[in-house]
């Protein structure tokens, strides 16, 4: 006597053999891809669908200029935002869940991402990662990127140098000397400060987090008290700008231009422009050309530049001038920002006479302030 197949075992066989198993489309290196299959999943550190400035938000405008220009429709792109970057568990899942949804690309946008892109592109090579900020990659399917945003740091230096009554230049930053990125920035921008005004001084305060709205003003609130007239940041939140504005002081906004959220204060912004970058990457995972070769974008390339000045301020000449001449040098090569022997706060000598810094030594080996900056 034959045993009966069980009424629901039943249905489930006849189902799986009269149609077959669905299987994401999968990306293989050299081997283009179908657009109308393509999923992007998406790792903010913040949301940027609620902000309006910010660095979360200067990566999602350059998203979705990518996904106009390729025609992608809006289920094509999935999204994991809050995602802080030192809970690396939460970041796993995050990405894990992204590839279980049928991600062909990670796009991770936080430098704490880094390590699990690492981890999880080995596991996973029918994925590709694009780490934002960090210095890790592969020869398949892991590459990062970034851009020389410390030159539009060090033209935005030139202005507040150029503004500053007090010869005290307040900065909000996000990390130390232990991330080169801020770091670097931080160093830029001094740089700029000293170029236009050899008698001013950055003062830096650090708030040991990305993203941190109520430290961050603070911080701000911290440097207007110590007489600076001019704020500056490398961190998420436009709060600075916003503190400035309140206090009747001018500010430097960062990511965006924060005009928007402090237009009595903010003279110009260090900027990203992140669509360039995401539309030749998701086009060459598209046509098969793919490389993980890393991306270091510039002023030249459009990736970083600096906002408008502000119409509410009168602009000397010579200012004008200075940024337009600081520019031309910084674009036609062969100056780069980082040029020569530079003294530290601590009164070391970093670099050689007459030699840029290398690539790797400023995206990975800033461990320094400038002598100029004031560490409070």
């Amino acid at each position: 006597m034959k045993k009966q197949i069980p009424i629901a075992a039943g249905i489930l066989l006849i189902l799986l053999t009269a149609f077959p198993a669905c299987k994401k489309t999968e990306w293989k290196p050299g081997i283009p891809l179908d657009k109308d299959k393509l999923m992007i999943g998406v790792v903010h550190i913040t949301d940027p669908f609620s902000e309006s400035s910010g660095y979360s938000y200067a990566h999602q405008t350059g998203i979705n200029e990518m996904a106009r220009t390729l025609g992608l429709k809006d289920g094509q792109l999935t999204y994991k935002n809050h995602i802080e970057d030192t809970d690396y568990l939460n970041v796993e899942s995050a990405m894990r869940d992204l590839i279980v949804r049928g991600a062909q690309i990670i796009i991770a946008t936080s430098w704490g991402y880094m390590d699990t892109c690492e981890k999880l592109a080995a596991e996973f090579p029918s994925v590709v990662f694009a780490h934002a900020s960090g210095y890790k990659h592969n020869s398949t399917n892991f590459t990062n990127y970034f851009g020389r945003i410390y030159e539009a740091c060090y033209l935005s230096g030139l202005v507040a140098g150029s503004k500053t009554q007090s010869n005290k230049i307040g900065f909000v930053a996000a990390w130390g000397t232990e991330n080169s990125e801020v770091s670097g920035n931080v160093n830029a921008f001094a740089l700029g400060v000293e170029k236009a005004n050899p008698e001013a001084k950055v003062y830096l305060k650090i708030t040991n987090s990305w993203y941190d709205p109520m430290g961050e003003a603070a911080a701000a609130r911290a440097l207007l008290a110590e007489g600076c007239d001019v704020i500056a940041q490398h961190c998420d939140t436009p709060t600075p700008q916003i503190e400035a504005q309140r206090a009747g002081a001018w500010s430097i906004g960062y990511n965006t231009d924060m005009r928007a959220d402090a237009p009595d204060a903010v003279l110009t912004s260090a900027l990203w422009n992140w669509g360039a970058y995401y539309t030749a990457l998701v086009k060459s995972v598209l046509d098969g050309s793919f490389s993980t070769e890393p991306y270091y974008g510039s002023l030249k390339d459009g990736v970083v530049d600096l906002a408008p000045l502000s119409l509410n301020t009168h602009w000397d000449t010579q200012i004008i001038n200075i940024l337009a001449d600081e520019r031309q040098r910084i674009e036609s090569g062969p100056f780069d920002v980082f040029f020569g022997a530079m003294e530290t706060n601590d009164g070391r000598i970093i670099g050689r006479p007459g030699v840029n810094l290398t690539d790797d030594e400023i995206r990975s080996g800033i461990n320094w302030h400038y002598r100029t900056i004031q560490d409070l």
